[in-house]
């Protein structure tokens, strides 16, 4: 039975000391020194730190010297009645637990103690089960008592933040939707984090990942350089009675002239993607906001070059990111007031950098529709001009070849007749008959002379020179297919020289050629594929390749394709690849066709680099 009992005294003992804190104590106050002994016993077998009152004036004493959890009070003191303590006690010390103890039972004066706002009630003298019961009792009720009003202040504490955050949120929604160019967004951004209606952080850094994302730039920063600046840009705000969207709407006014010095600081930051242990780097790569602390990340140091550029020891640093990518991050600190930063202050900029960075990508959404809206401008534009220019061309070159080959055709038998007409009329003597043979003559000369004419006109040797850049003119030749490699599924690249070459070219001419060649490597990949056009320099050469992934060109065939009307599609006058090396040719050019290593065409022209492609007469 005893070893049972003094079990169940170490497990009660255990989990009495978990209802109180390990610097507060138990009173006993009692004017009996047997009583005071025996109840401090007890109270010392359930581990609890015990201290003794035998006078209403020790018992203040010790609650304002030490800690109290718990008084057991005796009704009767000598120097004041236990009744009226109980009353003081109640209304000015609400975390204090009170059990009154009395030496005799008067259910009257129990039920009285209990409606002035005791715990309990004990009568003496005590049992051990009785008087653990009654302890551990009030010492759990105590500690609901506190626990519950802490998270009833958190709560408080918690909706009153989140009421602020959707505020705030409220404000830079409106100031988000006022603007889509990129950098109104991120000095809206920062006006939020540190303006007095907002987080107020002291200074705040933005950085974000360039195009390809492989450096980190610091872009844009605001905050004070000193205590002297932040306090003439608080008390110019005060003054201008200035709110949250005041200062959005008036980011570039006299208040933000202390600005240069943190965004000389930020300019200044330029962080390799591939750095990942730096400490900007590993915020953005993990989307995971890290607090710097006296200029430690918990034990790993933080960049000394970091800490010096900044001048500060302890910031926060809390990612940018949309679901497909980070977009960088921001730093922020309390530099001029030294507030610690606080995990409700972290969490809090966790939730409107979530809104911000929305905001970024929406911008950058923004700036890649209208990017697109202009190509698809240029397309347009292209495209009709080019449309128009090939239909011409190719009737003009159809036509063209046609009268050669009838100039040809035609010319040989007409001078066949006049000159045997003039043969016939210096052997003849009969004047009737000459006369006859001179008309013959004549007239062959001036069928003679329209065929000559005809020939020079569809030969056509002149050239409109001018000065292009290679690099434009390729963009915009294959950019005029863009709605036919879209729905033909076919994958353009364009690779071109860093050193833009320029040329002396007709550049109608030249664009011609090159829309006929990209136009058959598109249609020759009816299924989709890949378009690659590239343009090199060797030497005093100009190199352009346009090589495609389709069904290629036959052996047999290959000979033959730039000769006139020869074609192998459907439909299509076969005069294409003959105009354009007419073309190059007339550039001192040449034109290559030969089979891909693994499937498709490749066709390279070939232009000199001199200052002039005018051939020589």
């Amino acid at each position: 039975m005893v070893e049972l009992l003094s079990r169940k005294g170490a497990q009660t003992a255990l989990a009495t000391t978990d209802l109180v804190k390990a610097d507060e104590c138990i009173v006993v106050v009692d004017d009996s020194p047997e009583v005071v002994l025996l109840l401090s016993h007890y109270l010392a077998k359930l581990g609890l730190t015990v201290l003794q009152a035998g006078t209403t004036r020790e018992l203040y004493i010790l609650l304002e010297t030490r800690k109290i959890a718990l008084i057991l009070l005796d009704i009767g003191l000598p120097d004041r009645d236990g009744s009226e303590i109980l009353e003081d006690l109640v209304n000015n010390y609400q975390d204090l637990g009170i059990i009154m103890v009395t030496g005799s039972f008067d259910l009257q004066t129990a039920l009285d103690c209990l409606r002035r706002g005791a715990d309990d009630y004990l009568t003496k003298p005590v049992t051990m089960d009785q008087f653990t019961h009654t302890v551990q009792t009030t010492l759990k009720k105590r500690r609901l008592a506190i626990d519950n009003r802490t998270f009833q202040q958190e709560l408080e504490a918690t909706n009153t933040r989140m009421q602020f955050l959707h505020q705030l949120n409220q404000k830079m929604n409106s100031a988000y939707l006022g603007t889509v160019e990129l950098n109104g967004i991120l000095q809206a951004i920062l006006v939020g984090i540190t303006s007095d209606e907002g987080l107020r952080f002291n200074r705040a850094f933005l950085a974000l990942f360039n195009e390809t994302g492989e450096t980190l730039q610091g872009r844009i920063a605001i905050g004070p350089s000193n205590r002297e600046d932040a306090g003439r840009v608080w008390l110019s705000i005060k003054e201008r009675n200035l709110h949250l969207t005041d200062i959005i709407a008036h980011l570039r006014s006299d208040y933000q002239e202390g600005d240069f010095e943190v965004n000389r600081i930020v300019q200044s930051l330029q962080i390799p993607e591939t750095d990942s242990s730096h400490i900007l780097i590993k915020a953005a790569s993990k989307r995971k906001s890290i607090l710097v602390l006296g200029g430690k990340d918990g034990e790993e140091p933080v960049s000394r070059q970091l800490l010096d550029i900044l001048g500060e020891d302890t910031f926060v640093v809390v990612p940018l990111y949309s679901p497909s990518r980070s977009l960088g991050v921001i730093v922020v600190d309390n530099f001029i007031t030294g507030k610690p930063i606080t995990a409700d202050d972290i969490n809090s900029l966790e939730i409107f950098a979530s809104q911000a960075s929305l905001a970024i990508e929406h911008s950058h959404l923004y700036e890649d529709m209208l990017q697109k809206i202009d190509e698809l401008e240029i397309v347009s534009q292209e495209l009709e001009h080019s449309k128009d220019l090939l239909v011409e061309a190719e009737k003009y070159s159809a036509i063209g070849h046609m009268s050669a080959q009838l100039a040809h055709a035609i010319r040989n038998p007409i001078t066949s007749i006049g000159g045997t007409a003039r043969l016939l009329a210096r052997k003849s003597h009969d004047p009737y008959t000459i006369n006859f043979l001179n008309i013959i003559t004549k007239e062959a000369e001036k069928i003679e002379t329209t065929l000559e004419d005809l020939f020079n006109f569809v030969q056509d040797n002149t050239l409109v020179l001018t000065t292009q850049h290679v690099n434009a003119l390729l963009r915009r030749c294959v950019i005029a297919f863009y709605p036919m490699m879209k729905k033909a599924n076919v994958h353009y690249d364009i690779i071109l020289p860093e050193d833009d070459p320029v040329v002396q070219i007709d550049a109608d001419r030249i664009k011609l050629a090159l829309i006929h060649l990209i136009r058959n490597a598109i249609e020759a990949m009816p299924n989709g594929g890949n378009l690659k056009v590239q343009a090199s320099k060797k030497d005093d050469t100009l190199h352009i390749s346009i090589a495609d992934t389709g069904i290629g060109i036959s052996p047999t065939a290959l000979p033959h394709v730039a000769d006139p009307f020869f074609t192998t599609k459907v439909y299509g006058t076969g005069m294409g690849l003959t105009l354009v090396q007419q073309i190059l040719s007339l550039h001192r050019g040449s034109l290559q066709l030969r089979p891909h290593a693994d499937c498709g065409t490749i066709a390279t022209i070939s232009l000199p680099l001199g200052i002039s492609t005018l051939p020589e007469s």
